[in-house]
């Protein structure tokens, strides 16, 4: 058994639902520290009890008592099961959601501060009131906001930062997994494939995460242009949660002959959206078509994707490790699932120690590095 180091104040609660991430950015904090990896361990054990009645509850099984604690969970994780009279329960976004708070019960009387990482946001999406409902992402930030001890809450991509307005004694912060999946991207695509380039938001909601990839590819080797679609939705109408898209307009153009196509998004939910644009795209010529998101949700299966790819239609799919993706998906030779646990691990580090973090917020220089290493010639 891996010891904790008694030294050191940082320690980690890894919920189920991100164990293997978090094992992960463990693993680099002990390099950042340098600690043997095979011997001491930051993440301190607890217990995670479903009981047959529904309710749940988190022991703490090692002291936490003026430890700096940084508890790490995946709300987007479905694989998580138990037992409830008799019957298989999925655990829900609401009952992760409700374990980690029962885990900050368990140790806000002891630990010195206490810091989220919840990198896929609860409720993020429902981000404005559009009728009579509760905007449950802010009243859940507000809830952690008002508990004692809590210094941080570490997000990426949330849908709308906006939300960070609903606190006001935790920080809040919201990172960008950019640069790392930018990284594999340019080591992964082709030269040629990277000289002529059009970046797509797949709805106007989107713009905004489109500009952050086509100016992270400022490099005077590429052409660059811009494209986006426009959704029309009857409003009339709820299906399924959803009211339904009855047009999805390209705006940009329209002979994009040859061209790659990077479309940037903040995830794919059941992909309904991605297939109207992987469709109009491909009438208007794209050569090669990349989807690049940060977190892949995948509700209705991965199907579709593959026959797209099957039929040349889509070369592949960029996303991260920051949300649960099945093993079998990930053994897809047209996913790419880039790994996060590094960055997190330095953002911890950095927050922990009181050390700034404005570089890992805003540095987009790797991805021109990149480029110019790769497309110069000599």
């Amino acid at each position: 058994m891996k010891e904790q180091l008694e030294q050191e104040k940082l320690r980690l609660i890894i919920f189920k639902s991100a164990l293997e991430l978090g094992q992960k950015v463990d693993e680099h904090l002990l390099d950042l520290y340098n600690y043997d990896k095979n011997r001491y361990t930051f993440i301190v054990p607890i217990k995670e009890n479903f009981f047959d009645d529904g309710h749940l509850k988190v022991e703490i099984d090692s002291t936490v008592r003026g430890k700096d604690l940084f508890l790490l969970t995946d709300v987007g994780n479905y694989s998580i099961s138990y037992m409830m009279r008799g019957y298989l329960n999925h655990a829900s976004p609401n009952d992760l959601m409700a374990e980690l708070k029962d885990g900050i019960g368990a140790s806000n009387c002891h630990a010195k501060s206490i810091n989220i990482v919840m990198p896929l946001l609860y409720a993020g999406r429902q981000h404005r009131r559009n009728t009579r409902e509760n905007l449950a992402c802010g009243a859940n930030l507000r809830e952690i906001d008002n508990l004692p001890r809590i210094k941080s809450f570490i997000t990426f991509d949330a849908h709308d930062q906006g939300v960070e307005h609903a606190t006001q004694n935790m920080e809040f912060e919201n990172f960008y997994a950019t640069n790392t999946i930018l990284e594999q991207f340019i080591n992964n695509t082709s030269r040629d494939e990277l000289k002529n380039l059009v970046f797509v938001a797949p709805d106007t909601g989107a713009t905004g995460r489109r500009n952050v990839y086509l100016n992270s590819f400022n490099s005077e080797y590429i052409n660059r242009e811009a494209g986006s679609f426009i959704k029309q939705r009857d409003y009339n109408h709820l299906v399924n949660g959803k009211y339904p898209v009855i047009a999805h307009d390209y705006c940009g153009n329209n002979d994009l002959t040859g061209k790659t196509a990077i479309v940037v998004d903040d995830m794919i939910s059941s992909g309904g959206s991605m297939f109207d644009v992987i469709e109009e795209l491909n009438k208007r010529g794209i050569g090669h078509l990349y989807i690049i998101v940060t977190f892949a949700l995948f509700t209705k299966g991965i199907d579709k994707f593959k026959e797209y790819y099957e039929k040349g239609m889509l070369d592949g799919i960029y996303t991260t490790n920051l949300s649960y993706i099945p093993k079998e998906y990930m053994e897809e030779s047209w996913l790419h699932v880039c790994d996060c646990s590094q960055e997190l691990a330095q953002i911890i580090y950095n927050i922990h120690n009181d050390l700034s973090i404005t570089s890992i917020l805003t540095d987009k220089s790797r991805p021109v590095k990149l480029l110019e290493k790769k497309l110069k010639v000599d």
